[in-house]
C-alpha cells in the first residue's frame, strides 16, 4: 500500500461511516481535468459525535493511531488531525470545517463523484464543484505562489469550458472571490482566465481547417 492508497482507504471508512467530508485540492481537481501526479488528498471533514469512534474502530492499535479522542478534540477546536500507519510511515491530514469556514457554502453544495484508486477500481466520493476547486486553489496561491495553482486552475478552466463536464463554472462567482482576496490575486485569475479562453479559441479555429 503507498501513500495514496492510505488516502483513498480514509476517504473510503469516511463513506462507509457517512460522516460529512469533502475532497479539495489537485486530487479533487482530477475529475475536473487536472491531471498533475499528487501523493495526497485535502480532505474537510464535518464530523458529528458518533463518527469520532467509528472512524477511530476503522483503523485500529496497534498498526494505526486514530484516537476517538484527539479526534473529537481537534474537531471541536477547530484543528487538523491525522490519522497514522505507524507500520507504513504514512499520515493522512483532515481539516474540520470550523477551522476552514470559508469553505461552508463549497461544503453545501458538493457533488458525487467517481474516481479511480492505484489499482483501476472505481469508488465514490464527496468532492467540491470545479468553481469551488478553483476557488481553493486562488486561496492556496495567495498563501504561497506557488506556479503549480494557476496551472491547475487553467486546467479545470480548460476542460470546464470546453464542455467535458457536466459541471459549469461561475466565472463571476470566481471574479468576485478573486477581487476580495486581493488585487494579485485577481490579477492572475484574468491572466489564467485568458489563456484558458486563448487555448480554447485556437483549438476551435484549427478544426476549421
Amino acid at each position: 500500500m503507498n501513500m495514496l492508497d492510505f488516502y483513498i482507504r480514509v476517504v473510503k471508512a469516511l463513506d462507509e461511516i457517512g460522516a460529512p467530508y469533502m475532497i479539495v485540492g489537485a486530487f479533487g481537481g482530477t475529475m475536473f481535468g487536472i491531471t498533475r501526479a499528487t501523493h495526497d488528498i485535502d480532505i474537510i471533514v464535518d464530523l458529528r459525535e458518533a463518527d469520532f469512534e467509528a472512524l477511530s474502530e476503522r483503523f485500529p492499535l496497534p498498526r494505526y493511531y486514530a484516537d476517538p479522542e484527539m479526534i473529537k478534540n481537534s474537531v471541536e477546536m477547530g484543528i487538523m488531525f491525522n490519522i497514522i500507519d505507524s507500520s507504513e510511515g504514512y499520515k493522512a491530514d483532515l481539516v474540520p470545517l470550523k477551522r476552514e469556514p470559508e469553505y461552508q457554502l463549497a461544503f453545501d453544495r458538493r457533488i458525487r463523484e467517481t474516481f479511480t484508486d492505484e489499482h483501476d477500481k472505481p469508488f465514490e466520493a464527496w468532492v467540491a464543484q470545479p468553481t469551488d476547486i478553483i476557488i481553493g486553489k486562488l486561496r492556496a496561491w495567495d498563501e504561497g505562489r506557488s506556479n503549480k495553482h494557476p496551472d491547475d486552475i487553467f486546467a479545470v478552466l480548460f476542460f470546464c469550458l470546453r464542455g467535458y463536464s457536466n459541471h459549469q463554472v461561475n466565472l463571476d462567482e470566481i471574479t468576485r472571490e478573486a477581487a476580495r482576496i486581493g488585487q494579485e490575486a485577481l490579477d492572475m485569475w484574468n491572466k489564467t482566465l485568458a489563456r484558458a479562453k486563448e487555448e480554447i479559441q485556437r483549438g476551435s479555429t484549427s478544426r476549421k481547417w
